[in-house]
């Protein structure tokens, strides 16, 4: 497990504030499943959740430089989970899927071309011997706006984007595992994205500002 637990190139913990920070939400804590839901909620909804800002740079998509952000999307917001959980004790490693959103905003689709999302990042952690999942992604306040049950984690069973919204129609659907890895894969994130969203990037491989898709 020692790998799930060290300190990587993108997984950075110790910065200061990411030591303050974890160290201020589990204080007193002894219990692995509440140090871990602790966690969970407050990457849920410190970070507003944000699809549209997408930096593959290596210095952007570090867990020091995520944390000074205000926003995140699935993929920082995962990194973000796992690297707070590693630095409290929790073996953890980031989990990768492809995934259609049935109510994506008409922004959203007409940003990417398409309502599959890739690589749609997850966090998994060892706890009480064995590997569960949890997806941080969605902060409380948007779940409210899109009419969906706010995702919770109890540590104890794997916890993935809402099947379907209050209204019982279909919202997330998984259609595809990219595996597990122990670090960022930065290369494969840039490739997959590149095969589904080709025109998001210019001809340097750099992504293309929003702004010039008319946000």
């Amino acid at each position: 497990m020692e790998e799930y637990l060290r300190e990587t190139k993108y997984l950075n913990y110790n910065t200061s504030g990411i030591t303050a920070m974890v160290s201020g939400i589990v204080i007193e804590l002894s219990d692995e499943l509440e140090i871990a839901r602790r966690i969970y909620k407050f990457v849920r909804d410190g970070w507003r959740y944000d699809p549209y800002q997408l930096v593959l740079k290596e210095g952007a998509i570090k867990a020091s430089s995520i944390f000074q952000r205000t926003y995140g999307n699935c993929v920082d917001k995962a990194i973000l989970m796992v690297t707070f959980c590693r630095y409290a004790g929790i073996p953890a490693r980031l989990c990768f899927a492809k995934v259609k959103n049935h109510i994506a905003t008409e922004r959203l689709e007409k940003f990417l071309k398409t309502n599959e999302l890739v690589p749609h990042g997850i966090a998994e952690l060892y706890l009480n011997g064995k590997w569960v999942k949890c997806t941080p992604a969605f902060n409380k306040s948007l779940c409210d706006k899109l009419g969906v049950d706010v995702l919770e984690f109890d540590g104890e069973k794997d916890s993935v984007f809402q099947q379907y919204d209050c209204e019982g129609a279909v919202f997330m659907e998984y259609l595809e595992d990219y595996g597990h890895y122990d670090d960022v894969p930065v290369r494969f994130i840039e490739k997959i994205m590149k095969q589904y969203y080709p025109h998001i990037f210019d001809e340097a491989g750099n992504i293309i500002p929003l702004e010039d898709f008319g946000r």
